[in-house]
């Protein structure tokens, strides 16, 4: 029966692939129903799994069924070089999850650059950079005037859908890649970067608010400018104690802050002085302040406290009623519908996508290439494609309409 073709597989090399996705033997065993025992026995070639059974550890370790085939693993360069430092994550020990969305960033970034070799582009040089020694301030100033995006037109967003698609469209602008990784099984993981150059990329979980999005991106952003400063290395490489990259988080939060929301303007806001003159930061207002800027309250209180117009005990005390506030309020979950185009998109971001269809529109590649790119469907990648509005700058070539 074909259940019972064995798969001929390397041993060592399922072994291999489990390590790398990041899974313990337990773990697996769970997830593809089969005894500890028999999976040992598979990494070891003592025998071998069924075609349907190596189907499936190739499908759960997101790797094609052939390479288990191979005499010795290839010569990879480990995961943690690839990424920024994660507050509670160690370097080779990340979960499966994380490994994965990690890898997916990486693997997006290596086609873009080949797509964009194929069209005889480069892809634009990102030029931030930040120092440690730095104010906050001015790096926050620096990094909203490189995205480009008028405080009248941020004050105008009808949504915060609409806030991070430009906030998206602007970063990629800059040379980098916005992708969204899946959010589930990432913990407090929001956001992180491929801190290689050129074409660096920002993941932002498909689990932060809509309303945080921004503030993830912005902050990754920062991050990078350290890194393209070398004041920032890849996870493995950072040798910083805990308390120390705490600081580097905190000047990332800073600066991300202080782009989103300029000094001025944020002081001069009618509910800031409002509040500030009565010494009451009640609830509406501060609400009301972060559905101007687009941002979330807690942005708006904590930027408040570093520009030291709110005091430490009034921001404790206002920290205080907004748990309370989110405990009797608790989120909503969305119920907007997207169409898997849509989906696409914020998938694999404005960049990517524009960069596929121009390859697909200037035949640099195929249909079939397409599709797999943006794992997409050949009549959604159609649709996309006649109907592509977002296009980055300086592409040799665009998709046509």
């Amino acid at each position: 029966m074909p259940a019972s073709i064995p798969a001929m597989v390397n041993g060592p090399m399922l072994e291999w692939a489990r390590v790398e996705a990041g899974y313990a033997l337990e773990q697996v065993a769970k997830k593809i129903h089969q005894s500890l025992e028999k999976l040992r026995a598979w990494e070891t070639g003592t025998i071998q799994p069924t075609l349907p059974q190596a189907e499936r550890l190739a499908k759960l370790y997101e790797r094609p069924l052939s390479i288990f085939s191979l005499p010795s693993p290839p010569q990879i360069p480990p995961l943690a070089t690839e990424y920024r430092r994660l507050p509670g994550v160690r370097p080779g020990s990340e979960p499966p999850e994380l490994r994965l969305a990690v890898r997916r960033l990486v693997h997006r970034r290596r086609l873009a650059l080949h797509l964009y070799s194929d069209l005889g582009d480069d892809p634009a040089e990102f030029a931030l950079r930040a120092h440690l020694n730095e104010n906050v301030e001015d790096v926050g100033e620096r990094l909203r005037s490189a995205l480009g995006v008028p405080l009248s037109e941020q004050l105008s967003w009808v949504s915060e859908f609409v806030a991070y698609r430009v906030w998206r469209v602007a970063v990629e602008r800059l040379g980098v890649l916005v992708c969204q990784m899946p959010g589930k099984g990432l913990g407090d993981v929001g956001g992180t970067a491929i801190v290689h150059f050129p074409l660096p990329v920002v993941g932002v979980s498909s689990k932060e608010l809509p309303l945080r999005k921004p503030f993830t991106l912005l902050h990754e952003v920062v991050h990078l400018a350290l890194a393209a400063a070398n004041e920032e290395k890849p996870a493995l490489e950072e040798s910083r104690d805990e308390p120390s990259w705490l600081e580097v988080e905190r000047f990332c939060e800073g600066a991300a802050g202080a782009a989103l929301m300029p000094r001025a303007p944020l002081r001069s806001d009618e509910d800031v002085v409002a509040q500030r003159r009565s010494g009451r930061w009640d609830m509406a207002g501060m609400r009301r302040i972060a559905k101007r800027f687009r941002v979330t309250p807690t942005a708006v209180a904590t930027r408040l406290l570093r520009m030291q117009v709110m005091t430490p005990t009034a921001y404790a005390r206002w920290k205080e009623d907004w748990q309370a506030y989110r405990d009797s309020h608790p989120d909503r979950p969305g119920f907007g519908i997207a169409s898997p185009a849509e989906k696409a998109v914020s998938r694999n971001g404005p960049l990517f996508t524009s960069l596929v269809l121009s390859a697909l529109s200037n035949e640099r590649i195929s249909s079939v290439d397409a599709c797999h790119y943006l794992d997409l469907g050949y009549g959604h990648v159609e649709t996309l494609r006649h109907g592509w509005i977002e296009r980055p700058m300086g592409l040799a070539a665009v998709a046509a309409d």
